[in-house]
């Protein structure tokens, strides 16, 4: 049954969140066994305006500003590089965590990832990650150049050995905007040890406008979104590695990769009806991962095509499944059909695809609810998202029984009273103990930490 807005805001007595939506959510919150535990069932309460005008959040939460674009990196590398994005959290030495945040720069951005010896795969382009140790008390003990030399630092996701897997979602060959090297692959980067990771491109699992990841701590199996603007769109992909038990480096022994065939289906756009399954989907070989003269995307996958989706966005993996996220699909953008957000879920042991959550219909830009992109599993019970929308940018909650509560608004305007414009949220992850939300502000870059009384459900 379809939910409105307006019955959502009554349900929950949370002011200004607002989102519609249809599907049980219970099996989202069963990867986590911290989650699974909790009740998962309220919000904080309603937002309280900072005085600062820069971060509102819930009445007994505070937030520290750890990294801002433009700021001297304590590594004295440079300034704090622009455009930050997808990030993830590790456990350090005692009382420490390591943030790996990704910087999305592209040949015009401001602030670039500065080359550094050792870590750098393409001198020309600006993107790549830094790595920043935080203490217990919540202090910035070191940040540096995790690597640089990549472009388009979107998103990516964790290893089970504590790496990250940063992913350009760009596309580009050498010879094109300055480049020298050719662009669209996934790289691992230690946070720790930077350098012993170095800069090398993972060439086997694909060259494409790559966004998230996900892996199976089963098998190994890595499971890759792919964000391309223009119609065809996407395709969900998974790579079988020839090392399944994993370790670090062990992703450069390389693999097989595939992509998803739903037989009927060639947009998941099409699909409507939350709760909707499909047994016995497909996984073709990709003919030329390399995409040496065809874009994977656009390469000739046999009778039945390939099925596509528009804005592929957030991956990660919980229990027996993968998740993933659709941001929205739009008709009048080459999409078979309208949605305003979904969440999927593939279950590797029964072959089976479903469609878990659809958003929307989006009414109010001003609210939480619309564009859902970063996703994350709360240790404390529930989802937190990441809007990439129009109008303000909130970070919102999803409870197990459906309901949705504003966790965090930007209020940084960077464009006029007149046309605001408001920079998107990214990167929310927790610490490994579970007691700080991290989280991004995409422009200008910002690094938030937030506190405050989580388990009070």
């Amino acid at each position: 049954m379809s939910v409105t807005r307006r019955q959502i805001l009554a349900r929950s007595g949370a002011v200004g969140a607002g989102i519609a939506f249809t599907g049980s959510v219970e099996q989202l919150f069963a990867g986590s066994s911290a989650a699974a535990h909790v009740g998962g069932t309220a919000g904080y309460g309603p937002l309280v305006p900072d005085p600062a005008g820069i971060l509102d959040l819930p009445r007994g939460f505070r937030y520290r500003i750890l990294s801002r674009e433009g700021q001297p990196m304590r590594s004295g590398q440079g300034p704090v590089p622009s455009c930050h994005d997808g990030m993830a959290a590790f456990p350090g030495r005692p009382g420490h965590v390591w943030l790996v945040r990704n910087h999305e720069n592209r040949p015009t951005s401001t602030h670039r990832v500065p080359a550094i010896p050792g870590v750098t795969y393409d001198p020309e382009a600006k993107g790549g990650c830094t790595a920043l140790e935080v203490s217990s008390d919540g202090a910035v003990r070191t940040e540096r150049v995790a690597i640089a030399g990549t472009a388009v630092n979107c998103a990516g996701g964790p290893t089970p050995w504590n790496t990250w897997l940063t992913c350009e979602e760009n596309e580009d060959k050498a010879g094109t905007n300055g480049y020298t090297k050719d662009h669209g692959f996934v790289f691992e980067v230690d946070p720790a040890r930077p350098e012993r990771s170095g800069a090398v491109p993972l060439t086997a699992m694909g060259r494409f406008q790559h966004e998230a990841v996900a892996i199976d701590p089963r098998d190994g199996v890595v499971y890759e979104t792919e964000d391309a603007f223009q119609k065809p769109f996407g395709l969900f992909y998974r790579f079988l590695p020839n090392k399944p038990k994993g370790g670090p480096g062990s992703l450069r022994a390389g693999g097989r990769l595939e992509a998803l065939r739903v037989p009927g289906v060639p947009d998941l756009a099409m699909v409507q009806t939350p709760g909707t399954s499909f047994d016995g989907v497909e996984w073709v070989p990709v003919p030329d991962p390399l995409a040496v003269q065809t874009p994977i995307r656009l390469q000739d996958f046999g009778r039945g095509g390939i099925t596509h989706a528009q804005k592929l966005e957030g991956c990660y993996w919980g229990g027996d499944r993968v998740y993933f996220v659709a941001s929205f699909a739009r008709k009048s953008e080459g999409s078979l059909a309208d949605h305003f957000g979904q969440v999927w879920s593939y279950e590797p042991g029964r072959r089976r695809l479903t469609l878990v959550i659809a958003f929307g219909p989006d009414t109010d830009v001003n609210t939480p609810g619309e564009s859902p992109d970063n996703i994350a599993l709360a240790p404390q019970g529930g989802l937190m998202v990441c809007e990439d929308g129009g109008g303000e940018q909130f970070v919102y909650g999803v409870t197990r029984d459906r309901k949705v509560y504003p966790m965090a608004r930007n209020r940084q305007n960077t464009g006029t009273d007149a046309e605001p414009e408001w920079g998107e949220f990214a990167g929310v992850t927790f610490s490994p103990d579970g007691r700080t939300m991290f989280v991004n502000v995409y422009s200008p870059g910002t690094t938030f930490a937030v506190t405050g009384p989580w388990r009070r459900r």
